[in-house]
C-alpha cells in the first residue's frame, strides 16, 4: 500500500508541476510564499515517506504524515484564493474555503485544479491509513 500511496504523490506532483508552470507564466510572483512553501514541503515528503518504503518503521511515515499536515494547508490557501479571484471577490473571509470547495464539485475551477484538489485527500487519507496500519502492524 505504500507504493500505492508514492504513485498517487507522483500523479499528484505531475498536476501540481503543470499548475506550477501556469503559476509562473501567468500570476508574476503573486502568492510567492504560499506556493513555495506548498512545493516545497510537498517535495520534502517524498524523503521520509521513501525512508519508510525502505525501512518499514512506522515513524518514517509519520514524519511524512506531519509533512502533509503542514504543507496541504498552502495548497488550500491556493485554491481558495483563486476560487475569489474566478468569483470576482476581494474581500477575503472564513467562509472562502468552503465556498472554493463547492466550486471544485460543481466544477467552476479549473480542470487541474479540481483534479488535483479532489485526489489530493488520496495521498493525505492513504498516507494516514498507512501510517496507522504501519503502527499497529509494528505492536505499537
Amino acid at each position: 500500500m505504500g507504493y500505492v500511496i508514492l504513485a498517487a504523490w507522483v500523479i499528484q506532483a505531475i498536476v501540481g508541476v503543470t499548475l506550477l508552470v501556469g503559476w509562473v507564466r501567468h500570476a508574476r510572483g503573486a502568492d510567492s510564499r504560499v506556493v513555495s512553501a506548498h512545493v516545497a514541503l510537498m517535495v520534502v515528503y517524498l524523503a521520509p515517506w521513501i525512508a519508510f518504503l525502505a525501512t518499514g518503521a512506522a515513524g518514517w511515515a509519520w514524519v511524512a504524515f506531519g509533512v502533509l499536515l503542514v504543507g496541504i494547508p498552502f495548497g488550500d490557501a491556493m485554491m481558495t484564493r483563486r476560487a475569489r479571484r474566478v468569483r470576482g471577490e476581494t474581500n477575503p473571509g472564513m467562509r472562502d474555503y468552503g465556498l472554493a470547495i463547492g466550486m471544485v464539485f460543481t466544477g467552476k475551477l479549473p480542470p487541474r485544479v479540481i483534479f488535483h484538489a479532489l485526489f489530493a485527500p488520496v495521498v493525505f487519507f492513504g498516507s494516514l491509513a498507512v501510517a496507522i496500519g504501519a503502527t499497529v502492524g509494528s505492536g505499537g
